[in-house]
């Protein structure tokens, strides 16, 4: 259903919402190098309608990147076959976005509208390179792009080298047309549960060296096994061996989390117990005051006063 990967994408944008730079950077020819600001809008708009009541639109993406130049970007993703209609979608959200924040000085009205593209998740015939508006006015025409993005054209070393890690959860979509030879040739599945391994490692790697948080692999992996399980739900040998294969790199991630947790704590403690047997050694000498051993030891004084049995006053 395409609720789901309209929900991935927003859930990608809410959470990791750097993101979504490298994915401008890559439609618009932008240069944002992540540290910008991104402010999110409401979504939701509300059409004025002729005679009936007001109409709801609900935006995918509605956002100012902050920049050198702040700029307003509307994005949407689309799973479905290209129809037309979508240009009218688009163009009342945009007309609607550009309205909400118009201004109004000395009866004039000035609206800008936002930077828009789609990110098509399945390519047909009929998906096109690129949308155009044509605006019609008493005062000239105005025209321009709404470019398009295609999720099934970038190889995983294209999306590993651009940094659109957020196209990960929806890269299974270059698959959809093998579910069938996947589901019954065991071999092609294990070829596909390779792809899916390297997807997993090179997270591992992009978390170790800090390009990206546990937070955030976290979320792709999720959205991974979310978008697998819907897309190939009547394929019980592909959703039992990539999409269990996700939910095992899930488990083992919350596991590592609480490991590495254990860990620093048991540091932190070891730590500790060190600090105590050194004050302890010191007391045992009798040579230095009690603020000395507090500070060569690093425990706090009233810690050195109940180790050598005082009361703290």
């Amino acid at each position: 259903m395409a609720n789901i990967y309209d929900g991935a994408f927003r859930t990608i944008l809410n959470d990791c919402r750097k993101l979504i730079l490298p994915v401008i950077n890559e439609i618009f020819g932008e240069t944002y190098t992540g540290e910008e600001e991104i402010r999110f809008f409401p979504n939701e708009h509300f059409l004025d309608q002729q005679d009936e009541a007001d109409k709801e639109r609900i935006t995918d993406t509605n956002f100012t990147v902050f920049g050198k130049i702040p700029k307003k970007y509307h994005v949407e993703c689309e799973s479905s076959l290209p129809d037309g209609k979508i240009m009218i979608r688009l163009f009342e959200y945009d007309a609607q976005i550009a309205l909400d924040e118009g201004e109004v000085t000395e009866e004039t009205l000035t609206v800008t509208f936002p930077n828009t593209a789609v990110l098509y998740l399945r390519t047909y015939k009929k998906t096109p390179d690129k949308m155009k508006y044509v605006i019609v006015t008493p005062g000239g025409t105005v025209q321009y792009d709404v470019p398009v993005m295609k999720v099934q054209t970038y190889s995983l070393d294209d999306i590993f080298e651009k940094g659109l890690l957020m196209l990960i959860p929806f890269y299974i979509f270059s698959h959809e047309k093998g579910f069938a030879e996947y589901n019954r040739n065991e071999q092609k599945l294990a070829e596909l549960k390779t792809e899916y391994q390297i997807i997993l490692e090179r997270l591992d790697g992009l978390e170790q060296k800090g390009v990206i948080g546990a937070f955030d692999k976290r979320t792709m992996i999720e959205l991974c096994g979310d978008v697998i399980k819907e897309i190939a739900h009547k394929y019980e040998n592909v959703l039992k061996g990539v999409g269990d294969m996700m939910s095992g790199a899930l488990i083992e991630t919350s596991a590592r989390t609480i490991l590495n947790q254990g860990i620093s704590q048991g540091i932190n403690q070891g730590i500790s117990q060190n600090q105590r047997e050194t004050a302890l050694r010191m007391l045992q000498d009798g040579e230095l005051s009690i603020d000395k051993i507090a500070r060569y030891s690093g425990l706090r004084m009233e810690e050195v006063e109940q180790l050598a049995g005082r009361k703290t006053v």
